[in-house]
């Protein structure tokens, strides 16, 4: 079965999309839209002034609810209200360094967001299947050489990867508690991704934003951590394999309760350094520079691989853009949005349709 196929099964379907606003929850929204599916987005406010959600009008078609995620009734109704036949669950606090100072709203919004969203899966009368997406950084690591496994350990020393662990589970535990029969309804898995790049991410902290916000205002880029390495991909490979998953876990009961990891192949591991080198080559006025000494108080790991055989072998899944593709693919997205952003939803549904297609 090819990928298209796969993806027609989302036509007309009512899907639940929380954190549409958002970086990855804008671009999955996006991407619905264009296979006909009639998406209830449920989120705050986007994140940041300039954002993706409104400069690509991902609004447009929507049912838009601009909810928090800690509130459970409200969650409730609209999901009683709205009997979707998928949820894809992405919001969350999503900055390390945020996590640091906030820790109450990281650990509310991560842990108990999510068991508000399983709540209101339970109380669905329905059949639902339910992607329920936390974070590559929920893994305990130890910074080995090789790719954390899904059955390896959880946790974190810093609040924001301790609490995806925390909410990985409580993921299996409402699996075992209350979906142990997919038969009867709810089907749940969970998606471990991260570090993804991709047009649209204004989010502070972030080195592809600083990237471009400096170099837009020919300003120079400080880089923080320039060694640490990272899988980078682009934004569309993990959901699309949020989207594979979704797809066969509908009628595959053997999925039901699993995780799974989407990211690049294991060789695919690039400094912040080399990131920057590369995205530099589609820029015209660059320029960085390395302070002495790290201003950063905040512990952040230096070293971070995904080991993603499961996907392939359960799902026929496997990341498709290489690390030039995913850069150049990111930096036309921001040249396109300095130069007309008037027209940058067509550049996010040009970019998707060309995914797509090499999905296939």
């Amino acid at each position: 079965m090819t990928s298209d196929n796969k993806m027609e099964i989302f036509k007309n379907k009512k899907v639940i999309v929380t954190g549409h606003t958002g970086f990855k929850g804008s671009w999955l929204t996006a991407w619905l839209k264009i296979l006909g599916a009639d998406v209830i987005g449920i989120s705050l406010d986007p994140p940041t002034p300039v954002s993706h959600y409104d400069s690509a009008n991902i609004a447009d078609g929507i049912e838009d609810y601009r909810t928090d995620i800690r509130n459970l009734d409200s969650l409730v109704k609209i999901f009683a209200d709205a009997k979707p036949d998928y949820v894809f669950h992405l919001a969350a606090q999503p900055i390390v360094a945020k996590s640091y100072n906030d820790p109450i709203e990281t650990w509310t919004t991560n842990v108990l967001g999510t068991i508000n969203i399983l709540e209101a899966l339970k109380n669905l009368s329905n059949q639902c299947t339910a992607v329920i997406i936390t974070s590559d950084k929920c893994y305990d690591n130890v910074e080995w050489e090789w790719g954390y496994r899904e059955n390896d350990a959880l946790g974190g020393p810093d609040p924001y990867s301790a609490s995806k662990g925390a909410a990985e589970i409580a993921i299996k535990s409402y699996v075992k508690s209350y979906f142990n029969n997919p038969k009867k309804g709810i089907r749940v898995a969970s998606a471990r991704a991260g570090n993804v790049i991709g047009g649209g991410d204004w989010a502070d902290n972030r080195i592809v934003p600083d990237s471009v916000k400096a170099w837009s205002n020919d300003q120079p880029l400080e880089l923080r951590n320039p060694h640490s390495t990272r899988p980078w991909q682009h934004v569309l490979e993990p959901l699309g394999g949020y989207l594979v998953l979704a797809s066969k876990l509908s009628s595959n009961d053997e999925l039901h309760g699993e995780a799974f990891n989407f990211g690049p192949p294991s060789q695919q591991n690039y400094s912040v350094l080399s990131l920057v080198e590369e995205m530099s080559k589609h820029w015209e006025k660059v320029n960085w520079e390395v302070p002495k000494k790290s201003n950063d108080s905040f512990y952040e790991s230096g070293l971070l691989k995904l080991n993603c055989d499961k996907a392939l072998h359960l799902l026929d899944w496997k990341a498709v853009l290489k690390f030039e593709d995913t850069v150049k693919l990111t930096a036309e997205w921001y040249r396109s949005f300095y130069e007309d952003e008037k027209n940058i939803s067509e550049t996010t549904d040009k970019q998707i349709k060309i995914y797509q297609k090499l999905l296939s």
